[in-house]
């Protein structure tokens, strides 16, 4: 019996019935053997782990554009937080933690360059469905391994496809929209502990919004600080959700659900979109505006900048033009756009 089968036949015995097994797994796109040693969650894991675009997150944004603050988070670093907090959740429940490592991991992959506002920007000058969780499937499926795609499973393409929420419900009601495994379920409440928690610790710490302005509700509920919010919220799903007829279901008391919802509203109208931070998405929307125009008139020196970015096979993928200058875009990190915008519109010093 090889590593792999040991494990399958160890999570057979310790994980719960509503949980994804290992072995049982819809499979990949492309049919591939089975590995010696990982499950294939752990390899989907790892795939994801080493791939260019999980690297490029440390330079894009996560709600302050390109801080220079070395405390601020990025976009890599919510991502590490929102696997640290699932991983916690589905071994509570007794679910599949690989499962609900590889989701978290890749859920933010398609996210652009100066967070939402990027996402923004390519809704009006792309299209007004491109939206990032969709950009994130179409990294793992089509953009990573020149052209070849991760070759996901598809537990965990479905769970990268469908972790996004907006301002919407943590769990849709809608099932298609609803993830397909319970840990695809519990990363969409991972992401949202994670962004309440730590925007409201950089927004304090940006001087965004002072302490004394939070309301007092969500304190006196959740806690003053990150980890005692973080573990009242993670406490509260594992003792919240309950089983009916054979299905988990993942819920949180009344107190705790007020409160998260409370600090989500509070954070929409006083981070997000306070004029400190929506000016600087303005001048994001401009650069990353421009950057599309250009390169969509200017395709050999598209080309050369895919190469640089190891994506030269996108000129040759049979997508339409316009939507590799997208992938493009939506594949830069804040300093390269920045950089770029630079090089290319800025005057260059006479020598």
């Amino acid at each position: 019996m090889s590593i792999r089968e040991e494990f399958e036949e160890r999570e057979k015995r310790f994980m719960s019935p509503c949980g994804c097994l290992s072995a049982a797994s819809g499979g990949r796109v492309r049919p591939e053997p089975l590995r010696s040693v990982r499950t294939v969650f752990q390899l989907d894991r790892d795939r994801i782990l080493y791939c260019n675009a999980f690297r490029r997150m440390k330079y894009k944004t996560q709600v302050f554009l390109s801080p220079l603050g070395d405390q601020y988070r990025t976009r890599l670093t919510h991502t590490l937080e929102v696997s640290q907090i699932a991983r916690t959740i589905a071994r509570a429940l007794y679910l599949n933690e690989d499962l609900a490592e590889a989701i978290a991991l890749g859920h933010d992959l398609g996210h652009t360059p100066f967070g939402h506002s990027g996402e923004t920007a390519l809704r009006e000058i792309f299209s007004d469905s491109f939206a990032h969780n969709e950009q994130s499937l179409r990294v793992v499926d089509i953009l990573e391994n020149n052209g070849k795609g991760l070759n996901l499973s598809c537990e965990v393409r479905d769970g990268i496809l469908k972790h996004a929420k907006g301002y919407g419900k943590i769990v849709p009601d809608n099932e298609n929209e609803k993830p397909c495994t319970v840990e695809g379920q519990v990363v969409r409440f991972a992401d949202i502990m994670a962004y309440l928690n730590h925007d409201l610790e950089d927004a304090i710490r940006s001087r965004v919004i002072r302490e004394d302005e939070v309301p007092a509700f969500c304190s006196e509920t959740l806690g003053e600080t990150h980890p005692d919010r973080a573990t009242t919220m993670m406490r509260d799903i594992i003792f919240s959700s309950r089983t009916e007829d054979g299905e988990l279901i993942l819920s949180m008391s009344e107190a705790v659900h007020s409160a998260m919802s409370t600090l989500r509203q509070f954070l929409y109208e006083n981070v997000y979109r306070s004029h400190k931070v929506h000016k600087e998405f303005i001048k994001a929307k401009k650069i990353l505006s421009e950057l599309y125009q250009h390169f969509t008139d200017h395709s050999s020196q598209l080309e050369q900048e895919l190469i640089n970015l190891e994506m030269g096979h996108l000129m040759h993928n049979g997508q339409s033009y316009e939507r590799v200058v997208c992938d493009f875009i939506a594949s830069m990190t804040d300093r390269y756009a920045m950089n770029l915008y630079a090089r290319l519109f800025f005057p260059s010093p006479v020598v």
